[in-house]
């Protein structure tokens, strides 16, 4: 069929034509927007999963609802080689530079120049304006250069601005795992105090398994903030990730070949995007059958080796892959680190530095002490496809 108008859509974040099985976290976070409006807050929302679920895809979702409501938001991705700090600033000038106009209300103009302020503490040579004059304007005091101190400013600063538009403020982070330790706890600190004072303001995280361990690390009261486990999408409503996308370019699929496609997907969301998209690509007609689903799944898994699973593969050491082919043997359900030393023929202690870079690049991560699970699902089977060096 026509490849211009193939309805699936692989890559990391990209909005599916049909968002399905994630309606409790999506209800979390209207809901929280509409309790925000009536001054009430709730606590962050934490999606936490391995790789390929759609942890990004509704954190992005996240945005646009409040974009929607005409709130202040600021998405960003930690982990990408700034600070906090610098992500925080640069990801606030857009929305602030939207709204930013000399007859704004007392509280916004305020909120501007404590951004600014908060901008000139990380970057002395940038210069916002926003085409104000703000001497005599009351604000700033975010460049003390303690995180804590600064970020809280900011936060409490905005959000005020917001209440006063009538709207809210969010920020939302993904790979938050990837955060330093004290960026962590400055966060937490930020988002409680927030919630205990009722700011207009809301926080969405995502990340790996392992992000509400980190959280509760940082600060014990992060325990107490809304959590959602996102995995593979439901077997009563995966179907419709396929079929709802063909439906709207006039095509349909067999059950037999639907039932295909979700088998090798293993219901996770990235996977289904990619046998759907090779599916679509080599079928001859608007119904969808069964044999070119198979050819649609071989051509799937191609895809998927040379790009999804290879560019993670390839950003280990030789070291670092002989550690992962030592777990593989195990599958997806997570190795004991003992047991892994044991088939390399080594002490455990001795692996330690090399199951730090691992978990440091975000190929696998510790559910449990002394326990090890690739961040990637189906990176087991890969390995067993790769010929032994």
């Amino acid at each position: 069929m026509d490849p211009v108008r193939n309805p699936y859509s692989p890559g990391a974040g990209r909005k599916p034509a049909a968002l399905v099985g994630r309606d409790k976290a999506l209800k979390a976070w209207a809901t929280s927007i509409e309790r925000t409006r009536i001054g009430r807050t709730d606590q962050p929302v934490i999606l936490y999963g391995l790789r390929g679920v759609g942890k990004t895809v509704l954190l992005s979702e996240f945005r646009r609802n409040a974009a929607k409501r005409d709130w202040i938001v600021a998405q960003i991705e930690a982990g990408a080689g700034k600070t906090l700090r610098e992500l925080v600033g640069e990801a606030l000038y857009a929305p602030l530079a939207d709204i930013a106009r000399a007859s704004a209300g007392k509280r916004l103009l305020k909120a501007i120049k404590t951004a600014l302020s908060f901008k000139a503490s990380y970057d002395t040579n940038g210069i916002w304006s926003f085409g104000l004059d703000l001497d005599g304007t009351p604000g700033g005091g975010a460049d003390t250069g303690i995180l804590d101190t600064d970020l809280k400013k900011l936060i409490h600063d905005l959000a005020e601005a917001a209440e006063e538009e009538g709207v809210g403020l969010a920020i939302l982070i993904d790979e938050a795992q990837d955060l330093d330790p004290a960026e962590l706890i400055t966060l937490c600190t930020v988002a409680h105090a927030a919630a205990q004072d009722n700011w207009a303001v809301l926080f969405g995280f995502a990340g790996l398994p392992s992000l509400p361990r980190i959280l509760a690390e940082a600060k014990s009261y992060a325990e107490r903030f809304e959590y959602f486990k996102i995995e593979q999408i439901e077997e009563d409503v995966v179907s419709e990730a396929l079929s709802i996308p063909a439906a709207q370019e006039d095509a349909t699929w067999d059950d037999e070949a639907i039932e295909l496609v979700v088998a090798a997907s293993g219901r996770y969301p990235y996977f289904l995007q990619q046998f759907g998209q090779e599916t679509w690509n080599v079928a001859s007609g608007p119904n969808i059958r069964a044999a070119e689903a198979q050819l649609g799944i071989l051509q799937g898994y191609n895809q998927l080796d040379n790009g999804f699973f290879r560019a993670r593969w390839d950003r280990a050491t030789p070291a670092e892959q002989a550690y992962l082919r030592a777990m593989a043997p195990d599958g997806d359900a997570g190795s004991s680190s003992g047991e892994v030393a044991g088939r390399m023929n080594k002490k455990p202690k001795s692996l330690g530095p090399t199951r730090a870079n691992l978990i440091s690049k975000g190929l696998v991560y510790a559910p449990e002490h002394g326990v090890v699970a690739f961040t990637v699902p189906g990176m087991a089977d890969f390995i067993g496809r790769q010929i032994d060096p």
